[in-house]
């Protein structure tokens, strides 16, 4: 397939004068847009000279505004066209009943896989032990069949850590919005960055990675995180920034789960709140996820490589799913968050590196 030209539409069926690729000096810009297809359509997508408009399909009604340099322009299209064509081919998986998941197209499907592990994602554990509070399963426990933090008011918006390794210090944050709400009766977004260019001891490396139990004990240590607001997010480590006059949660220490056990993290989703977990990032399907239940046969429960926060659990069509806040933005994804398989052998790890802030 020949690449795009000047005022070509990018979208086969686009109305004129939207979505057309202008060039720059040195530059070219791409507007990848579609029209409102919420579903697959196999009457707009049938061979490969389809492509352009199965992105009409996969990116459900988004606009990605792209711009690169000249000599990236054909790599970058590459990458994007291969990624409408894998998600074209595992949800007709889907469509046939052979997936739990769908796939789509959001703001990085134009990534190389290098770029997503670099970027992305950023859980790096380097054997740290810290000082972690012993998890105790309470004698009356009878956790209800679903819960929804969501509802309850204890998560924030969805963030985005951009092109930096910090999702570490999201999930840390994530879980820690959450104890603060229930605790002091305010939903506050807190300070990503202040980990990022803080807590930087030897376990945690900023944009080059790092754990949440070691955020934790920073933050203790600290004596508290400053508001999002106060320190707001770069994408990008810098100078220690933290003002004492501007904390506004606390940390007194962190639980750390029994290791693998699905059980222990369903109790403690239920009556604590949202929890950080470490998981197995490392697929395209997890990159490309869409809807539906995420269930990955190739996932490994000892190898981690990102971090989230789990905000609940439930069951869809008699199967069961924890509810996942990620920190890629809203175009990943359910709005930015995930279901994923439960008490499927410890999916991804989900339960394997589970823990929550003491407050």
């Amino acid at each position: 397939m020949s690449g795009p030209h000047q005022d070509r539409p990018w979208t086969s069926n686009s109305p004129p004068g939207k979505n057309r690729m202008r060039l720059n000096p040195g530059k070219r810009t791409w507007r990848m847009f579609c029209t409102g297809c919420n579903v697959w359509s196999t009457r707009r997508v049938v061979t490969l000279n389809h492509i352009e408009r199965s992105t009409h399909a996969l990116a459900e009604g988004k606009i990605y505004a792209k711009s690169y340099n000249e000599d990236e322009d054909d790599q970058r299209r590459m990458i994007w066209e291969n990624e409408v064509l894998n998600c074209f081919l595992h949800n007709l998986q889907a469509d046939m009943g052979l997936s739990t998941y769908r796939k789509g197209l959001n703001a990085y499907s134009d990534h190389s896989e290098d770029e997503v592990k670099k970027y992305r994602k950023g859980y790096k554990d380097p054997g740290y032990h810290g000082n972690s509070t012993t998890w105790v399963r309470a004698s009356n426990m009878d956790p209800p069949d679903a819960v929804d933090w969501r509802d309850k008011g204890l998560v924030t918006r969805v963030k985005d850590q951009g092109q930096c390794g910090s999702c570490w210090a999201f999930c840390a944050i994530g879980s820690l919005e959450g104890q603060h709400k229930k605790k002091s009766g305010d939903l506050v977004a807190l300070s990503e960055q202040q980990l990022v260019d803080c807590s930087t001891d030897g376990v945690n490396n900023g944009c080059d990675g790092g754990i949440m139990s070691a955020a934790f004990e920073y933050i203790k240590i600290s004596d508290g995180v400053d508001s999002e607001k106060s320190y707001p997010y770069r994408e990008e480590q810098g100078e220690c920034n933290f003002k004492p006059e501007n904390v506004v949660a606390t940390c007194t220490g962190y639980v750390e789960l029994p290791s693998g056990d699905e059980s222990a993290l369903k109790d403690s989703v239920a009556t604590v709140g949202p929890i950080s977990v470490a998981i197995d990032a490392g697929h395209d399907s997890f990159m490309s996820y869409k809807n539906g239940i995420y269930d990955e046969p190739d996932c490994s429960s000892t190898q981690f490589d990102h971090a989230v926060v789990v905000v609940g659990y439930g069951v869809e069509d008699g199967m069961d799913y924890w509810l996942l806040k990620n920190s890629w933005g809203e175009s990943w994804g359910m709005n930015g968050y995930m279901k994923m398989a439960r008490n499927k052998n410890n999916m991804c790890g989900i339960a394997s590196k589970a823990s929550y802030p003491l407050v």
